[in-house]
């Protein structure tokens, strides 16, 4: 299940940054998407709860350090 959520992830950055190419590791912050800024964090974090059915409280937002923390939120999440 965790790589079906890990594809479904990185598809909902790509449409979200409007850049199909883009490569998502774990490890990646908002300091390493282009474009990534508030708007489109919220849009990201939108996006993720309605593709995958769940709500994320904004201390969980808060406490999300990269995309391996969202990943790992996602998984618990969904089980």
């Amino acid at each position: 299940m965790e790589n079906s959520n890990q594809e479904k992830l990185y598809k909902i950055f790509a449409k979200v940054f409007d850049n199909p190419n883009l490569i998502i590791e774990p490890q990646m912050t908002a300091n390493d998407v282009d474009g990534w800024d508030s708007m489109s964090h919220l849009s990201l974090i939108v996006t993720v709860e309605k593709e995958f059915g769940i709500k994320i409280s904004g201390a969980e937002v808060m406490r999300l350090k990269n995309v391996g923390d969202l990943l790992e939120l996602i998984n618990n999440k969904t089980k």
